[in-house]
């Protein structure tokens, strides 16, 4: 296989079950990332979990909070949750089937490439029979998946000559458009507007080609890196070994106001020196 695969189980339709492995169908090595430079000093920008008034703060003494209202939380430990988190379940039972185009596409969360297990002939044979199911009756099954003890709705389909899945978001994950749309004009626009928009649409209409959409602003950007590149506007960034300390503020000052009181302390007595060595030994010494 050319990657790892993301997750591996099984594909049930009622007494079949199919060994399959999903792979992630998407990819974000073509976006541009990144990282926080120190202009003056050329250094790596790091980050830190402070306390305001503590300052840094171990990773164990770190436990999540839910926030009830403003300011009110209720903490949980992660063994708390753990807990509650779903068995890791790996079969996915297909329970429903709907037609292809049923599903809003708002629903549609993260898409997976399924492919059979590679070394299981019996699985890419009962795989082969699934997708011809579902490319025949025009069908999506439907059922539940669990990965990293998080449930998902998934939508099972065939696409070119494979399998495709997909996560779904719950419904109290979506919000309802109507709510906004209410609030647009009801009556019906003009038929002659509407019959220019039409002609303008049919004329535009074609097979979804992605490759026919760029994304300008990263063609730019990386050409904007390039040059600089080419013309050696590069600059060595020194990677920090360990992540700096964090001082609180408060101490600093503190630390600062009691250097300064030092310093103030050490000047008096160096001038109350120097006046006596200007003035001589004194009278009940030379007597």
């Amino acid at each position: 296989m050319p990657a790892r695969a993301y997750w591996s189980g099984r594909i049930r339709l009622a007494l079949v079950s199919i060994p399959i492995e999903l792979f992630t169908a998407t990819k974000s090595s073509s976006r541009i990332s990144f990282n926080q430079i120190h202009k003056p000093s050329g250094k790596r920008i790091r980050y830190e979990k402070v306390v305001p008034g503590l300052g840094a703060v171990e990773a164990e003494d770190i436990v999540k909070g839910y926030e009830l209202e403003k300011g009110k939380y209720v903490l949980l430990s992660d063994e708390e949750i753990d807990e509650v988190k779903l068995e890791a379940k790996k079969t996915i039972e297909l329970q429903q089937f709907v037609d292809e185009d049923a599903i809003d596409p708002i629903y549609f969360e993260r898409p997976f490439i399924v492919m059979p297990e590679e070394d299981d002939e019996d699985a890419a044979e009962a795989y082969t029979v699934l997708r011809e199911a579902l490319k025949r009756t025009k069908k999506v099954g439907l059922g539940q998946m669990v990965i990293r003890g998080q449930g998902s709705i998934v939508a099972v389909r065939a696409s070119d000559g494979g399998i495709m899945l997909e996560t779904l978001r719950y419904a109290d994950e979506v919000q309802n458009p109507s709510t906004y749309f209410r609030e647009l004009p009801k009556e019906n626009a003009d038929k002659d507007l509407v019959g220019l928009a039409e002609e303008l649409i049919e004329r535009k209409a074609g097979k979804f080609d992605p490759k026919a959409f760029k994304d300008t602003y990263t063609d730019a950007l990386r050409e904007v890196i390039e040059a600089k590149a080419e013309h050696r506007q590069v600059r060595q960034i020194e990677e920090p070994q360990q992540t700096a300390k964090v001082i609180d503020l408060m101490q600093a000052l503190k630390r600062s106001v009691g250097k300064s009181g030092e310093a103030k302390s050490d000047g008096k007595k160096r001038r109350s020196a120097a006046k006596s060595a200007r003035r001589g030994p004194s009278r009940r010494s030379a007597a």
